[in-house]
């Protein structure tokens, strides 16, 4: 699927492909692959790596003020059991009159508010840049409460879900760290070679504050990583001290049940009193508990001596 827009009254908006002068290639099979190929005029690796998930990002400049960027990009969380936090690799085709997108994902979106006052491709390349950023400090502001939420959870509970919605978290950040750092060095290299795509001082000075953002999301993401990394054996002893609590409180249970379970045990025990209907009940019932109580001094020996022969 392609999608066409163009930069009118400094803002972007829907049109032709005669007119376009930003479009997104959203490949989802080899057929919209091979067209993207096509049309940009990009070589086939380039392509398939502005699909890959795994690919890192990078910059390449190619003749006639044209430049191929793979830029990482935080995908919308998945807030099922896992609470996945995933990132994407986009493909920018960057151009002194047009700009391309290559995905594999419908995610690019032009919103009035992040793309209003723009004139040229090359400030829409640069609010995209500053639209990712901030979406990673949103994610990332999110990660900080759900972490607060379940650790409130596994404080109370004693099931592994909460502990794996922690690992999954802590991996994500992971990933966002992975991303974010690799972007960190395309805008170092965007910042190199400036004269290349012939950015205004203004876009110099956007540009300069993304990377700023793109920093403190990078010192945030570790500062996370580093407090969920610490915490996660913590929090699980913390499991099974619930554990070992309600396991206490069950044998407490027991305990008291015991004697009371014992007691209307004997008490109906109609063969005995049948067999030993001669003699006196009080004799009988009081033999039979020292029968009881010499059988479990036995075996309170015998499994004391078995312990300390193991050690």
């Amino acid at each position: 699927m392609i999608k066409y827009y163009n930069i009118a009254n400094r803002q972007i908006a829907e049109s032709t492909a005669a007119d376009a002068r930003v479009v997104v290639y959203i490949c989802q099979d080899e057929s919209e692959r091979q067209e993207a190929i096509e049309q940009l005029g990009l070589d086939a690796h380039d392509v398939e790596s502005a699909l890959d998930p795994d690919e890192i990002s990078r910059i390449e400049y190619y003749e006639e003020g044209r430049t191929f960027i793979i830029w990482k990009e935080a995908l919308q969380a998945c807030f099922d059991e896992s609470l996945r936090f995933d990132v994407l690799s986009v493909g920018i085709f960057l151009e002194p009159n047009k700009i391309s997108f290559v995905t594999s994902a419908d995610i690019i979106y032009f919103s009035p508010r992040e793309y209003r006052g723009i004139e040229t491709p090359a400030a829409v390349f640069l609010r995209y840049l500053q639209s990712t950023t901030r979406h990673y400090l949103e994610h990332l502001k999110g990660i900080k409460l759900i972490t607060g939420e379940i650790q409130s959870k596994i404080n109370t509970s004693m099931e592994n879900k909460y502990l794996l919605q922690m690992f999954s978290l802590s991996e994500s950040l992971v990933y966002y760290m992975n991303a974010i750092e690799s972007n960190e060095l395309v805008m170092t290299k965007l910042n190199v070679n400036l004269k290349k795509l012939a950015l205004t001082e203004d876009q110099q000075e956007l540009l300069d504050d993304i990377r700023l953002d793109n920093q403190q999301c990078s010192r945030q993401a570790q500062t996370y990583s580093t407090v969920l990394s610490g915490l996660m054996d913590a929090r699980g002893n913390i499991i099974n001290n619930n554990m070992n609590l309600l396991l206490r409180d069950l044998t407490l249970l027991n305990v008291i049940f015991l004697p009371l379970n014992l007691i209307a045990s004997i008490g109906g025990m109609s063969e005995f009193s049948m067999m030993t209907k001669p003699l006196d009940w009080r004799i009988s019932y009081a033999l039979f508990f020292l029968g009881m109580v010499a059988l479990g001094v036995l075996t309170w020996m015998i499994l004391t001596r078995m312990l300390r022969r193991r050690h």
